[in-house]
């Protein structure tokens, strides 16, 4: 076959991945989790571990991933994903878990149990939602909720005095011996939505090579919590979120190594 006829239209096949279901997302238009869902359900195809996969939601905007993602699930308190998924992981070594949570939940109620994972290097994937606000309830200050931003708790602004400062938590996770691969992403365009599906790609092959705790961050808007239509949530994460949110990878090394490091000193 010519490259020409390769590239006519009607052999262009974009086709939908078979780990994800047919039923309608529920999310509110311009939601950053229907993208997350599907970059996070194609990796999981191209891997080809779809009978291997198991992911862990909590409380949140994403409880009910486990109807749109194809695979086995387990619901977990709110916060605790990270502690359920330790438990998944180590009696079924065979298998390749997922967290999946939002800022409120990881940055929050959980912030032990993420923390403590990471520690561990529970041999995990751990997909963050940061869209900084709790989102299903509301629209309430979170953790990762930004100086001055608005929220419903937050008429005038957050305030240092009062609420105290945002919680990088990503860049303390880094620190953590136990964990193999950090990123912080978004998946607001088409550049960046490549960049995230390598990124859980990679955290996924290091769960699966037993490199320890792989963790991606995903900065998010929630269009409805900030009372702006999509268009504009997505310039205003541009403008506020990713000056404090920097994205990139943060750490990318093996376990082993950081183990070593540690028994030397």
């Amino acid at each position: 076959m010519d490259v020409k006829d390769i590239i006519k239209p009607e052999n262009l096949v974009y086709e939908k991945t078979k780990v994800l279901t047919k039923t309608t997302m529920h999310y509110c238009p311009g939601c950053s989790h229907g993208v997350a869902h599907r970059l996070i359900a194609e990796v999981i195809d191209n891997l080809d571990i779809q009978d291997k996969a198991i992911a862990v939601a909590p409380v949140g905007c994403s409880v009910f991933a486990y109807n749109y993602i194809d695979i086995d699930w387990q619901e977990a308190a709110h916060g605790r994903a990270p502690a359920v998924a330790t438990g998944i992981a180590r009696t079924n070594p065979d298998k390749v878990v997922m967290c999946y949570q939002g800022d409120g939940d990881l940055a929050s109620i959980g912030t032990a149990e993420i923390m403590h994972a990471c520690n561990r290097g529970e041999d995990i994937v751990v997909i963050f939602i940061n869209n900084g606000i709790y989102g299903m309830t509301g629209g309430q200050m979170a953790p990762t909720t930004l100086v001055g931003q608005v929220t419903s708790t937050t008429p005038c602004g957050r305030d240092t005095a009062l609420n105290g400062y945002p919680l990088k938590i990503t860049e303390l996770i880094a620190q953590l011996p136990g964990t193999s691969y950090v990123t912080r992403q978004a998946v607001h365009t088409p550049a960046a939505i490549r960049k995230t599906r390598k990124a859980i790609t990679k955290a996924y092959e290091n769960a699966m090579a037993k490199k320890g705790t792989a963790f991606v961050e995903i900065v998010s808007t929630c269009n409805m919590g900030w009372k702006m239509p999509p268009v504009e949530a997505n310039a205003w994460m541009e403008e506020n979120m990713f000056p404090f949110y920097p994205l990139g990878d943060m750490k990318n090394s093996e376990k082993g190594a950081v183990e070593e490091c540690y028994k030397q000193n």
